[in-house]
């Protein structure tokens, strides 16, 4: 049982090791190839969102990929450089360093080693269900504003105009306005050429490294029109080596100045891969666990900041591209590290013909496709709540700090959660007439009659702390202005029952007896009648007020209710009525 456990959660990889045969890796290696050359122009260009080196993406794609696939429990998934991620280190580190000094590049691998840290603290205490109750408005909202926060910051790269780094939004927006007459005409020719031939391969050709090509474009024209000599920019040699070792600065001081953005960049990595990874899973019927997903993060991000990686997470395109060209195990995401790593040995020194332009191009189609218009209009058209939370995270990455704009996010998706569950719909039953078994219906939506002096009611959802008002709320209506004095709770729609709600249970019950009546149960899930039985709550309330089936419950209430009115009624709905 220990030895597997630890399997479990320490050599997650041992589980997965018996699917490995030589057609799997014939597929998995076909993966690889292609994602890494996917990834190949995406983390370059998420390097520069981060404001970090070019050669610190691809880094972060080689070794994050490989620690995530060994220690997380998706069969699909591969890690490495995020657009959202990127933006939030940039947005994080820029105010203490200046981006692409060698200080902002260690503050950038300690920001990663300590999100790192919250991310395997959260596995370790088994936190992965945390995920499940963060809208995925949040994510979408985030993302939406993060697009727009990325297309912004590209626009001078794309103009070809000066504008002052660590400008906010707004500021940004009215620069570029200011200074269209200084636009560069060479500049935006490279960018716009980029941009169309991105495009045109993604339209017609779609299973194509369209970013890539739309990359070489770019140098092509720029080589042709001569746009060195008219202030077209070159991004620089990248150097040709596998990923060195780097040491982030461990030191006290660095941790508290940095806490409050780690943990943004965790939360948000988080979401980011366990969304992802369920998202894939729910295709290829595989189970994950939330739990050794953020494990997993945690360690490659851990393990990558002594090797010049940055924060990472799971990468929606990689993940699906590896997963629709036939990838069978994690084995994939080794095979697309290895190739990364042949790749940039072999064509590093060609960047240095590669326009600034070029990569502002590509970065607006990674800043457009990061807009998931399909969820926005749904979520707009389907629900209140969820659309407050994607207007008000959208609207806070755009005018606040980033990692407030992930807190003010989750924090009202949990508000909403929170709400809905201290409301649990109250459903009042009785029997359906035209049902041999006099089955028990909605009264709402069969327009049945009930019962004088007894309410039957199914509570759907857990009685805890949260909902004991709500619920109290409605036994008072009950008793206090319908004047009926006995209640039969049908529990199969209650899951949870915490102390406060038993006890709340337990006093109702008493009141109840005291007006001469009764709260009755029956239906009652074994693990909550485990919880109240064991913590005296069924003696307390009295066992003979509980009762296996429906026919036993409305059997002995009939028994107590007041025969006088009984006599002078019509409802007659059960059977021991007409039988009297």
């Amino acid at each position: 049982m220990f030895n597997k456990q630890f399997l479990l959660r320490f050599l997650p990889f041992t589980l997965w090791l018996p699917l490995v045969n030589r057609t799997s890796l014939k597929s998995d290696m076909i993966a690889g190839l292609t994602g890494a050359v996917i990834v190949l122009p995406q983390g370059v260009a998420f390097a520069t969102i981060a404001g970090l080196p070019p050669e610190y993406g691809l880094y972060t794609a080689m070794v994050t990929a490989v620690i995530a696939a060994l220690f997380g429990s998706s069969l699909h998934l591969i890690s490495g450089p995020t657009t959202a991620i990127s933006i939030v280190v940039f947005s994080a580190i820029s105010r203490h360093a200046d981006p692409g000094t060698a200080e902002y590049i260690t503050l950038a691998l300690t920001l990663t080693f300590l999100a790192g840290l919250y991310q395997f603290a959260f596995g370790l205490a088994r936190l992965g269900t945390l995920v499940n109750f963060v809208s995925h408005s949040v994510v979408v909202g985030f993302t939406a504003g993060a697009a727009v926060l990325i297309v912004s910051s590209q626009l001078k790269h794309v103009l070809g105009v000066f504008v002052p780094r660590g400008e906010s939004f707004v500021h940004i927006w009215a620069d570029i306005y200011m200074k269209l007459g200084e636009v560069n005409y060479y500049v935006l020719l490279v960018a716009i050429s980029t941009l169309i031939t991105a495009l045109v391969f993604k339209r017609f050709f779609p299973r194509t490294p369209y970013l890539l090509l739309g990359m070489i474009t770019g140098s092509l024209v720029s080589v042709m029109v001569g746009g060195e000599d008219h202030g077209v920019r070159l991004v620089g040699k990248i150097p040709a080596s596998l990923p060195p070792l780097s040491h982030p600065d461990l030191s006290i001081s660095s941790f508290r100045e940095l806490g409050s953005e780690a943990f943004a960049v965790a939360l948000l990595g988080l979401i980011e891969a366990v969304s992802i990874a369920r998202s894939i899973a729910s295709k290829s019927e595989q189970r994950i666990d939330g739990n050794q997903e953020f494990m997993g993060q945690g360690l490659s991000n851990i393990v990558g900041s002594f090797f010049s990686s940055y924060a990472g997470s799971g990468s929606f395109t990689r993940s699906g591209i590896n997963y629709s060209a036939g990838a069978k195990t994690p084995v994939s995401a080794i095979f697309s590290a290895a190739f990364l790593m042949l790749i940039i040995l072999l064509i590093a020194p060609l960047t240095a013909y590669l326009p600034v332009a070029a990569m502002g191009g590509v970065i607006l189609l990674v800043g457009y496709n990061l807009v998931d218009f399909h969820h926005i209009g749904k979520i707009l058209k389907v629900s209140r709540s969820e659309t407050s939370i994607l207007l008000v995270t959208f609207f806070a990455t755009l005018f606040m700090e980033l990692e407030f704009a992930i807190y003010i996010g989750v924090m009202l998706s949990l508000i909403f959660f929170l709400n809905r569950t201290s409301t649990p719909e109250i459903v009042v039953l009785a029997p359906d007439p035209h049902s041999h078994k006099r089955k028990l219906m909605n009264v709402r939506k069969g327009a049945l009659i009930e019962c004088p002096q007894l309410k039957i009611i199914r509570i759907d959802m857990s009685v805890y702390f949260g909902s004991l008002d709500h619920i109290q709320s409605r036994l008072n209506i009950i008793s206090d202005k319908e004047g009926i004095k006995h209640v039969l709770i049908f529990g199969d729609g209650i899951n949870f029952i915490d102390l406060a709600g038993a006890e709340m249970l337990v006093h109702e019950a008493k009141r109840f007896k005291s007006l001469g009546g009764g709260l009755y149960f029956y239906g009652i899930k074994s693990k909550v009648c485990d919880f109240i039985d064991k913590g005296g709550f069924i003696t307390a309330i009295g066992k003979e007020n509980f009762f296996q089936s429906k026919r036993d419950a409305l059997s002995h209430i009939y028994e107590r209710l007041d025969r006088k009115t009984c006599e002078v009624c019509t409802a007659r709905i059960f059977r021991e009525c007409q039988d009297s």
